[in-house]
């Protein structure tokens, strides 16, 4: 790794990350709404779904499409409302099941299921896949070869950092998910709060201006 990257680089690269991790968007919402409907075990297969996707986007950016959607407006707009789309229908899901049984709505799918799910949430968030695009290049130094290995590289730490944050959200947010789960009016709150979170979160990522 010396090869590819200086102690600078490394060190300002892994303070961006933290920062970004860091601040709430939709992998917050939906790692938050995961733990507090089915326990920290939901949460953590949410988080590492996530930061598959994570994973995703780096491989992507090391093979040029970060250089496709940067040059295309069409391309970003596409990724912008399917990522928008996908949040707005979480939100109607969500608002939907306050007409279930408590037990039906508290019981988690299966964990492959939420993997999935969480995989795609990840690679339809536009702040992980923006970060690859204007940010991201900025610590690649061609100069020094192997460009889509030092995405990669770069990739896997963002989502090591990702992944720390998300456990430590779903082992203390599961703790409390679970007083709140005996209460059948504060599950269907619950469900009501988180449908808005992702409702409003789709709204302002579809207004949202490129760049």
């Amino acid at each position: 790794m010396t090869s590819l990257f200086d102690a600078t680089t490394l060190l300002a690269y892994l303070a961006a990350a933290t920062v970004l991790v860091l601040i709430p968007g939709p992998g917050t919402a939906w790692i938050v709404a995961q733990t507090v409907a089915g326990g920290t075990r939901r949460g953590l297969q949410a988080g590492l779904g996530l930061e598959t996707a994570t994973l995703i986007h780096a491989t992507a950016a090391g093979f040029g499409l970060s250089a496709l959607l940067a040059t295309s407006a069409l391309a970003f707009e596409l990724l912008k409302y399917a990522g928008a789309a996908y949040l707005v229908w979480l939100g109607i899901m969500a608002w939907r099941a306050k007409a279930e049984a408590p037990a039906a709505v508290a019981a988690p799918p299966a964990k492959a299921h939420v993997y999935r799910r969480s995989v795609l949430t990840g690679v339809l968030n536009p702040k992980v896949a923006l970060f690859f695009l204007a940010f991201l290049p900025q610590f690649v130094h061609p100069e020094r070869g192997m460009a889509w290995l030092q995405f990669l590289v770069l990739g896997a730490l963002l989502s090591t950092i990702g992944f720390a944050n998300s456990a430590t959200l779903a082992f203390v947010i599961g703790r409390f998910g679970r007083r709140l789960s005996a209460s059948p009016r504060l599950a269907r709150w619950r469900q009501r709060a988180i449908g808005t979170i992702f409702l409003g979160i789709g709204v302002r990522l579809a207004l949202q201006p490129r760049g």
